[in-house]
This record gives structure tokens, C-alpha cells and sequence, in this order.
């Protein structure tokens, strides 16, 4: 049934530096039916930073060309947006620039029946304004916590998508109870992860890159992206405290660490390939989520949990409603002092110790799972809609 169909995929930058979820489900939808990717815009107002303005130069360039493959059955194209949503004549511009892009792009799908499918809100305007036959939002996020970002307009979007799509899935447990009284279409829908990618962590042909090698003492390890809500404070007392140890940060940082920079223990070795983070992982002592806890973090359903999971690497984090799912594997600390202290613990124990029952604990959660279960919902949905229709043509 659902090879009748192509997706219109709004999803993040297909290029940015982390990979998320949004990356993941187009990649396994594609091998089902054709998807054309978006690359939305960023929910925040650019800055005036060069990386912002590469960005936004990048994105216009890329609007005037036709969609690039990047996978079997999977393109994307760039539908840029005016930033400024509260300046009169702005969203009517958005609205009529898109749909004329998105027009011509989507000839990649043929002839077939559309579904669009969105994982950030504020595309949702074009929610049922391209001849879908289903709508669906996948919500990852409390998007309106986000920092930086115009809250009351980006809860508007998030709100108006969430009433107009056919089917909604969640992945915060956080957020669940409130989008299903929005839409009583709603499904828990958790993340999912790369289990065979992430257990060469635990394979010892893996080899370590050049860079995490000849560390003195354990070593804490993070990867992912360096921003608002990580607690680099947090970090860097924790580095302090413990000179002996070597703190590996992988990932961009978004924002400056001047305190991290300074600590001779703490290492941060930027952003690296996301296929490379198994070998990287291997380094690792006990890996950390270091978490600020605010409504973004209690609302999240971070990637990683279930990625360290699968690596079998010890894990301590400040706390969340997904996390504590996981809290008979995941040492979860309340404040500084209790975060050390699982440490100090992970770090007797040793790497191994636990090692098989987490790597067992998310070894049936891959993302081609989770993608199948929201596919069979998916097609119920059509069917259902292709009985409706059939029945009002009867009757009518």
C-alpha cells in the first residue's frame, strides 16, 4: 500500500553537525516509499555570526537548485523562510515562497499520493496545503523551551500543527498526555537507536581514533552538541575535582566554554562523523549526560541515553521522565555532589561491570523497529481514510 506514496519530509538540516532523530526516520522511511527532504529553517533568529550567515547564504543558493540526492529513494531540498514571523506580510511571504519551492521540488515523487510529514513546528503552516492525503507531526521536542527562540510563536505553530495532522507521534513521555487531549491522534512513539553501530564500542577490533588515545587515568566521555542545556559548569567542577581523570568531550560546541577550555584534564575534540562515535566511545570509562535541569530537559527524550546504552559503557545523568525509565541500568544523580559520586562508583565497578545487560536493554529498540510500528499506524490511517472516501462516494 505505501509504495502508492511519497513523503514531504520537514525535517532539520540535513547538513548540520548532529545527527538526529529527524535524520534517522527519513533515512528508514525512504526505504519504504520516496522522501523528499526539506531542510527547515532554525526555529531561533539567525545571528550575525559567520557560521549563521555561511548558513543563510547556503540556503538561498541551494533554494534556486533542484533536489540533490543523498540515498536510495531520498532527496532534499532547501525551502528557506524570512526569520522575522512578527513583521506584517512576513508569513504570507513564508507561505507563498514555499509552496511555489516545494511545487517544483516535488516533481521528484512523481505521480504518487503525498503525506507530509513534519518534525519541527514552525513548517506546520504548510500542513494540508500540498494535496497530502495524510499529515502526520512527529514531535520530538518542547520546541518553545528551546533557547533563543520567539516562544509564544513557535507554542502557536506547535499547537496549530499538532490539531491539524492525522496522526501524532511523540517522543518525550513528558509531552504525551497534553498532545493527545490536543489530539486524541497521538502516539508514543520513543526514540529509537543504531544498536550494531554503536556495540562496535564493545567489539575489540574496533580501533581508537589517534586522538582518544594514551589518555592518563579514566576517562568521563560525552558526545553530541555542546549547548545552552548542558551544564558545562557542572563539568568543569567535576574536572577540578577530579585532576587525575580526563574529561572527553565529542561534539560542537554551539557555545563558548571558556572554564572547560582552561582545565588541562578536559579535551574537546570537536565535531566528528557521526559512524565514528562507536570508536570514540570506546575510550570511555563512564559516559556522562550532564543535563541543566529546566522544561527543555524534563520535556527531552535524548538520543544518547539509548546510544551509551548500547555501547555498554557505564552511564550517569541528571535526571528526566526518560531517563528514569532506564533507571535500574543508568546511575541518575541529584546535584553536583551525587553526580561525583556515581562516578566514583562507575569508575570502581569498572567498564565492564553491567555491561551485557545495558547493551541487552535497547538491542530490540533499533530505529528500523521504531520506523516499522509507525509505518503500520501510518497505514492504518490511509486505509481507513481510503474507506471514508469510498464510502462517501457510495452514498453520495
Amino acid at each position: 500500500m505505501l509504495e502508492r506514496y511519497g513523503v514531504v519530509y520537514f525535517g532539520n538540516d540535513w547538513f548540520a553537525e548532529n545527527r538526529t532523530s529527524s535524520h534517522h526516520v527519513a533515512q528508514r522511511l525512504a526505504a519504504h516509499m520516496p522522501v523528499l527532504y526539506v531542510d527547515s529553517p532554525g526555529m531561533r533568529a539567525p545571528q550575525a555570526s559567520g557560521r549563521d550567515l555561511r548558513r543563510a547564504l547556503r540556503k538561498l543558493r541551494e533554494a534556486l537548485c533542484a533536489p540533490q540526492r543523498v540515498g536510495d529513494s531520498l532527496w532534499r531540498c532547501t525551502v528557506p523562510q524570512l526569520p522575522f514571523r512578527r513583521v506584517p506580510g512576513v508569513p504570507l511571504f513564508n507561505r507563498l515562497f514555499s509552496q511555489w519551492a516545494l511545487r517544483r521540488a516535488m516533481r521528484v515523487l512523481g505521480g504518487r499520493q503525498r503525506i507530509s510529514w513534519f518534525v519541527t513546528p514552525h513548517p506546520g503552516f504548510l500542513a494540508r496545503q500540498l494535496g497530502e492525503s495524510l499529515c502526520v507531526y512527529y514531535c520530538i521536542d518542547d520546541y518553545a523551551a528551546h533557547p533563543g527562540v520567539d516562544a509564544e510563536v513557535i507554542a502557536a505553530s506547535d499547537l496549530a500543527l499538532t490539531k491539524a495532522a492525522d496522526l501524532v507521534f511523540v517522543a518525550p513521555p513528558a509531552l504525551v498526555a497534553a498532545k493527545q487531549a490536543q489530539n486524541p491522534q497521538t502516539r508514543f512513539s520513543p526514540h529509537g537507536v543504531d544498536a550494531k553501530l554503536f556495540a562496535q564500542a564493545s567489539d575489540p577490533a574496533t580501533e581508537l581514533p589517534p586522538a582518544a588515545r594514551g589518555f592518563v587515568g579514566p576517562v568521563v566521555g560525552y558526545f553530541g552538541s555542546i549547548h545552552e542545556w548542558i551544564d558545562v559548569e557542572l563539568i568543569a567542577w567535576l574536572a577540578q575535582r577530579r585532576p587525575q581523570w580526563t574529561f572527553l568531550l565529542v561534539g560542537y560546541a554551539a557555545i563558548k566554554v571558556p572554564d572547560l577550555d582552561a582545565l588541562p584534564n578536559v579535551v574537546l575534540a570537536g565535531a566528528q562523523p557521526y559512524t565514528s562515535l562507536p570508536a570514540w566511545a570506546k575510550a570511555f570509562d563512564v559516559a556522562i549526560i550532564p543535563y541543566r535541569r529546566n522544561r527543555q530537559v524534563e520535556n527531552a527524550n535524548p538520543l544518547k541515553l539509548r546510544e551509551y546504552l548500547a555501547t555498554g559503557k557505564p552511564v550517569v545523568a541528571v535526571g528526566n521522565p526518560e531517563i528514569a525509565r532506564f533507571a535500574s541500568l543508568v546511575r541518575i544523580a541529584d546535584g553536583r555532589d551525587d553526580f561525583l559520586a556515581a562516578l566514583d562508583q562507575a569508575i570502581a565497578d569498572g567498564p565492564q561491570h553491567g555491561a551485557a545487560e545495558r547493551m541487552a536493554s535497547v538491542a530490540d529498540q533499533t530505529w528500523d523497529r521504531r520506523v516499522e510500528d509507525v509505518l503500520r499506524e501510518v497505514a492504518t490511517s490511509l486505509a481507513t481514510a481510503d474507506m471514508t472516501l469510498a464510502d462517501r462516494r457510495v452514498t453520495g
